[in-house]
């Protein structure tokens, strides 16, 4: 029989006291949270009220940055060289399209999209922000931009935009000085965010790329403004809140003389080679050609792969700017400045007299020196061995005073360093001496160097703007004013003119050897060139050999490869009393300096000289 089952008696004072207990905590626990739910209520609602307003209106409120125009470019003479077009381009919002190639396809057949256009678009978009417009197509005709218009519903994110584009209206003709404006790139764009200066770019799509427009970029580009506008959750502008307008760039004028510079061009008519004018009182440059040339228009919307890999291939090399990054050996147009050391360094006089027998030999040594002239010139001294161009005399000179002599003295009229003009394509050529052949070619320096440097060959090296700047350095007798072409920088009403840099001048021992080679230039050009001129002028010419001749082999033109042949130099500046331009001009391959450079030169200073408006410029 089983044990009955015994009846559990409830302790109902326990279990009252546990109930309350747990109800007392539920209690204060759901007064606790409800007490941090109103304090984060009251902390959103009120102390905080400020800040999310903000941010909501944000969210509402869309800021759209305003590109500023660019300031214009103009010559000296007011003439415009730079302009801003209006133009119509074809963008597109990567985001907001679902099937990119889809929707090109159906572009296309609305609108021409050339394979080439395509397929930058196609290189350009791995690169983009996928939320920001990217170009497509620029350059719209209004026929087309009233073609898409009607059809723009069936395209969500693609856009008709209208901007303004850089024009040079005068196209090759001033190529190396303005350089182009173009297209922003990773380098561009991580160059301004090291400056700190990406953020006034946000509007913008192009940049300075070279010359004059790359380097007033800061004065040229202005500042961005914005416009704020209320926008609906779908992104659609409701209405405009305020409008903060840009700050358009400043117009510059530039020192350069846009008749002359078309005469220097036309002038070369498209031959290799340079002209560079300058006013020897300020350092202005006046014109400053380099050819062949290439139009900068092509570059502004973007040069297609094709138009760049034919520039890129010319062996003509039009992209290179020949007056400042062209190296040449000056040759013989150097004579007046070793012959101005000579006469400082009391290597030679005013009346030292060489003789010349068509050779000169380094005493002790069989070889001979060639003159250009083969029976020679008999007697020289310093005036007729720089109006006849006499090799011997300046053979025997370079020997006299040593190339580190030279190098130094001609290191103060700009040899073999950057002149510091205001374009950032320069080559600094090269001024060689004893030390430079050791670093360079770990090699001893010869005798023999020094001769060939003695009538401007060997390593010596410059470029058609160095040439010019010596030149006026030794017009001005020492004076020294580095070339620039900035002249003056309009900002809204008020134009401020550049301040002109003059270097502290190169000092003689003996102030009158200036004048001695001054003469003897005023007597080059008069016994040649300018004997008919109806102004003074002096000038000297040079012939650089591009390839060595064997020592008893005669130089044959006709037998060598064109671009083999001697290159033809002259410099020269008038009027003679008081210089008001001075010029150097060089020709690739022309082969004789006087004869083939010469005219050029004389027709440049008769373009300058025998015009009345140079006489009231200041």
């Amino acid at each position: 029989m089983s044990p009955k089952k015994r009846i559990t008696m409830h302790d109902h004072a326990a279990e009252a006291s546990l109930f309350k207990r747990r109800a007392l905590f539920t209690f204060f626990s759901v007064f606790a949270l409800l007490s941090v739910l109103v304090v984060n209520l009251y902390h959103l609602q009120v102390e905080s009220y400020k800040d999310y307003a903000t941010r909501s209106n944000d969210n509402r409120i869309r800021v759209v940055p305003i590109a500023p125009s660019r300031g214009l470019i103009y010559d000296r003479n007011g003439v415009l060289l730079a302009e801003n077009l209006p133009f119509y381009s074809l963008d597109l919002v990567p985001e907001k399209i679902s099937n990119m190639s889809e929707t090109l396809d159906e572009l296309g057949k609305l609108i021409e999209i050339s394979e080439d256009e395509r397929e930058t678009f196609t290189e350009a978009l791995k690169f983009h922000r996928r939320f920001k417009p990217l170009t497509l197509k620029n350059q719209l005709t209004e026929e087309q931009v009233a073609i898409f218009s009607v059809n723009q519903h069936l395209f969500p994110g693609i856009t008709v935009e209208a901007g303004l584009k850089r024009n040079y209206p005068f196209g090759p003709q001033i190529t190396h000085v303005l350089g182009y404006v173009g297209k922003i790139n990773t380098r561009d764009r991580a160059q301004l965010e090291r400056s700190d200066l990406w953020k006034n770019y946000a509007a913008t799509k192009d940049i300075g790329k070279q010359g004059v427009e790359k380097f007033y970029e800061s004065l040229l580009h202005g500042k961005p403004g914005h416009l704020e506008e209320e926008v609906n959750n779908r992104g659609r502008a409701i209405r405009t809140l305020r409008i903060v307008p840009p700050e358009p760039g400043q117009d510059i004028y530039l020192t350069l003389d846009l008749k002359l510079q078309q005469k220097a061009v036309e002038l070369l008519n498209g031959l290799r080679g340079s002209i560079v004018a300058i006013d020897p009182r300020d350092g202005g440059v006046l014109a400053m050609v380099s050819s062949p040339s290439y139009d900068p228009n092509q570059f502004v919307q973007g040069i297609n792969n094709k138009d760049y890999s034919a520039l890129l291939n010319d062996k003509s090399r039009p992209l290179i700017n020949r007056a400042t990054q062209g190296q040449y050996a000056p040759a013989s147009t150097i004579k007046p400045h070793l012959a101005l050391l000579g006469l400082d360094e009391k290597a030679i006089t005013e009346h030292t007299r060489v003789w010349d027998p068509g050779f000169w030999q380094i005493p002790g040594v069989e070889r001979k020196y060639r003159d250009w002239k083969r029976w020679g010139h008999g007697w020289v001294n310093v005036y007729n061995a720089i109006t006849e161009s006499c090799d011997t005399f300046f053979y025997e000179l370079a020997y006299k005073v040593g190339v580190d002599h030279i190098a130094r003295f001609m290191e103060q009229f700009g040899f073999g360093q950057n002149t510091g003009i205001d374009i950032f394509e320069e080559s600094a050529g090269n001024m060689p001496s004893k030390e430079w052949k050791r670093l360079k070619y770990n090699q001893a320096w010869y005798i023999g160097d020094t001769i060939s440097v003695g009538i401007g060959q060997g390593y010596w090296t410059a470029t058609p703007l160095q040439l010019a700047n010596a030149v006026g350095i030794m017009a001005n007798k020492g004076r020294r004013f580095p070339p620039h072409l900035l002249r003056s920088v309009k900002n809204n009403t008020t134009t401020v003119d550049s301040p002109i840099n003059e270097l502290p001048p190169i000092e003689l021992k003996n102030a009158r050897n200036w004048n001695i080679i001054n003469e003897a230039m005023r007597q080059t050009a008069h016994k040649s060139r300018f004997t008919d001129a109806p102004y003074t002028a002096a000038m000297k010419t040079g012939t650089a050999q591009v390839i060595g001749v064997a020592e008893n082999t005669k130089y044959d033109a006709s037998k060598i490869a064109e671009h083999f042949r001697d290159n033809a130099l002259v410099v020269a500046y008038a009027p003679f009393e008081d210089p008001k331009i001075v010029i150097s001009v060089v020709m690739e391959n022309a082969g004789w300096g006087g004869a083939n450079a010469g005219p050029v030169a004389r027709a440049i200073l008769d373009e300058y000289m025998l015009r009345d408006t140079w006489k009231t410029t200041p």
